[in-house]
Order: C-alpha cells, then sequence, then structure tokens
C-alpha cells in the first residue's frame, strides 16, 4: 500500500486509490458480515459505514465497493438488499467471526 507524499513534503500519509477501495471494500464487507442475518439496502449500508455522512464522495466510494464485492461473489444484492455470498459466511467462520 502507497500511503507516502508523492511530493516528498509532510509526514501526512497519502493513501492510493487502489489502496482506499481495498479498505473501503473490507468496511462493507465487515459490516454486512457482522450484521448478517439482518439485510440492509445500499443506502442503509451506505450509511452504516459513512457513519451518516451526508457528503456523495462516501456514497459513491461505498457503492463502487458494493459492486465491486458483488463481482467476487462475496455479496449478492437480491431486490436492492445487501447480503453475503455463502463463500463469504464460510470464510468468516473458518476466521472465528
Amino acid at each position: 500500500m502507497s500511503c507516502k507524499d508523492p511530493r516528498g513534503a509532510g509526514d501526512e500519509a497519502v493513501c492510493s486509490t487502489h489502496a482506499e477501495d481495498e479498505r473501503d471494500q473490507a468496511a462493507v464487507l465487515t459490516q454486512v458480515l457482522a450484521l448478517h442475518p439482518a439485510q440492509l439496502t445500499i443506502p442503509d449500508l451506505v450509511r452504516e459505514v459513512t457513519a451518516g455522512a451526508a457528503e456523495f464522495e462516501g456514497g459513491d466510494r461505498i457503492e463502487r465497493a458494493i459492486r465491486d464485492l458483488t463481482g467476487a461473489g462475496l455479496l449478492h444484492c437480491p431486490g436492492g438488499l445487501v447480503v453475503p455470498s455463502r463463500a463469504a459466511l464460510r470464510f468468516d467462520q473458518l476466521l472465528g467471526g
């Protein structure tokens, strides 16, 4: 993960887009697994993960994470409800979740 200031100025960390996407995906999957068997709509999950922040960027990032996790087979969104896949649930069990 690249979190160094590319200009070399200051100690402030700057994360790459890829690292931010992975962080968002981890946050979404963790939240969905923690709330399972409850099913949330996409907007409800966005509010959960962003702590109700109304900014567009946060919601867009979370929706992108949901899309990417769905594409990877870790989430399903039947009828707009976000649920973990059987593979995600099994992985969570293996980790002791």
